[in-house]
């Protein structure tokens, strides 16, 4: 279900786990293939599992009145993600999570995997870690839409996740950096027109 490589990791980081512990807590968690366009949660719905990106994309976006899609989140491999307006708020999803990809997911049901954990002293470590993950994700992303500029934003996702370039068409990329296809293209541009004069200048 998951790989000793991870296992192991997951061992070495949370020591005061042991693999009876993590073995509890994989009984939980079944195995699900999506295929790719395939909706896993959709927007009104209660849904309340949490989920383990095994290997693919999801793209998590919402249809605003005109009925454009406008891309909030993406997540991909060794990413946990759960529906938020039914976990915090208690209220149906105004998102759609769907599978870009062919998707593997781990997920569980968020009652059950939280009534473990909260009954395992030792997990208090690994549950702490998780939850500042998560948050510190939707931060950094507030942070990044309040500091710092659309051509800013599109280099740092280049840097940091290079590869969803060749994942994500660049409308979808362009609404998760919130611009238009059009300025992305321009600053696509600038940035190579920048390369190519310092090349010259080397």
């Amino acid at each position: 279900m998951i790989s000793a490589e991870k296992l192991a990791f997951y061992l070495d980081t949370f020591k005061e786990l042991s693999l009876d512990d993590l073995q509890a807590l994989f009984a939980l968690v079944k195995e699900r293939s999506l295929k790719a366009g395939s909706v896993y949660i959709d927007t009104g719905a209660l849904f309340k599992r949490l989920a383990y990106v095994k290997s693919g994309l999801i793209r998590i976006y919402h249809l605003d009145d005109s009925g454009d899609e406008r891309t909030v989140q993406l997540k991909w491999e060794d990413q946990f993600f759960a529906s938020f307006d039914t976990m915090i708020w208690q209220r149906p999803s105004r998102f759609i999570y769907e599978s870009y990809e062919d998707t593997v997911l781990l997920e569980a049901e968020y009652q059950q995997f939280m009534e473990l954990v909260d009954a395992t002293p030792r997990f208090s470590a690994a549950k702490t870690y998780f939850l500042q993950h998560m948050l510190a994700e939707a931060l950094e992303r507030v942070e990044s839409f309040i500091l710092l500029k659309p051509e800013a934003r599109y280099e740092q996702l280049v840097a940091e996740h290079p590869d969803l370039l060749q994942r994500i068409p660049s409308k979808h990329l362009a609404s998760l950096l919130g611009i238009t296809p059009v300025s992305l293209s321009r600053i696509r541009k600038r940035l190579v027109h920048r390369e190519r004069v310092m090349s010259y200048e080397l």
